[in-house]
């Protein structure tokens, strides 16, 4: 039976609610949905070997998720204080036969990231996927005055440098056949002034996707992205500071849940997106783009 998606997941208003970043799952009010009843495998990436980053909650648990139920063993990154929702990740992709390395790692730092890629090659000998999904970002309503270095220097660290820094560490020990998926956003099209910082690194996600696609495809690697809009993850409540009526202004009505956004990424890394690259899945919401 087919369902309405506008009314599939809860809709706002929610319950007020504040964390502090990073923010964590189990807080959450509705709690978000990864898939874990609802995500059903068919063995699409069997024994790739996968790299997430920010995988211990959101789009990046709902992916270390599908991904496991499609065939595949995950490695992905949490920071130290995210270490009771990278358990529950790690049991998750577990419970589905697959093998699960939860490593804290703060992608703003170079040799962190190396270590990251050191241990991927030594448990796995190859990197067949690397998502680059985690990210940080911090509302200010108050537009650019309250932006301040400290903020823009941890935007830019986190969602560019770790991305640039893990591809370019990860290219040697990919084979082809192996892909890249980067986490850009409807921001990068749609900046939302309190988000500035944010949204223009989301912005060079998609510009570095596409010119890093065009560089790797002689050697047969595919590099792509997902544009999400609103989704109901941890950063969420740590990060804005009105969540009630999150995800209203998306045509849908709602913020996705982690779980819908999760088949992008496996069609994306899967053979049946074979001849797909340089290219941005927008999954906005029904929020236009251009």
């Amino acid at each position: 039976m087919t369902e309405d998606p506008t009314q599939k997941h809860p809709r706002p208003e929610f319950p007020g609610q504040d964390q502090q970043h990073p923010g964590w799952t189990g807080p959450m009010d509705p709690p978000p949905d990864h898939g874990e009843t609802s995500y059903e495998g068919t063995g699409i990436l069997r024994d790739r070997k996968a790299v997430v980053t920010g995988g211990d909650s959101g789009i990046g648990r709902a992916v270390a998720l599908a991904y496991a139920r499609e065939g595949a063993d995950v490695l992905f990154t949490h920071l130290p204080e995210e270490e009771k929702d990278a358990r529950e990740t790690a049991a998750l992709v577990e419970e589905a036969g697959r093998t699960a390395i939860a490593v804290p790692c703060d992608i703003r730092e170079e040799e962190q990231c190396r270590r990251l890629v050191e241990r991927a090659v030594a448990e796995f000998g190859r990197i067949d996927i690397l998502v680059n999904n985690a990210a940080y970002q911090m509302s200010q309503p108050d537009g650019i005055q309250a932006i301040s270095t400290e903020q823009f220097d941890r935007v830019v660290r986190t969602n560019l440098y770790g991305m640039f820094w893990l591809s370019k560490m990860s290219l040697p020990h990919m084979p082809s056949g192996g892909c890249i998926i980067n986490s850009t956003s409807v921001q990068a099209y749609k900046p939302s002034p309190h988000l500035l910082d944010y949204a223009m690194t989301k912005g060079a996600i998609v510009t570095f996707t596409q010119g890093l696609a065009q560089m790797t495809i002689g050697d047969g690697i595919r590099v792509n992205a997902v544009a999400p809009g609103p989704v109901w993850t941890p950063l969420i409540p740590a990060t804005m500071p009105d969540t009630t009526e999150f995800g209203k202004q998306a045509p849908i009505g709602r913020p996705a849940q982690p779980a819908e956004m999760a088949p992008a990424y496996v069609f994306l890394a899967s053979p049946q997106a074979s001849y797909i690259t340089a290219e941005i899945l927008n999954a906005t919401g029904g929020t236009p783009l251009p």
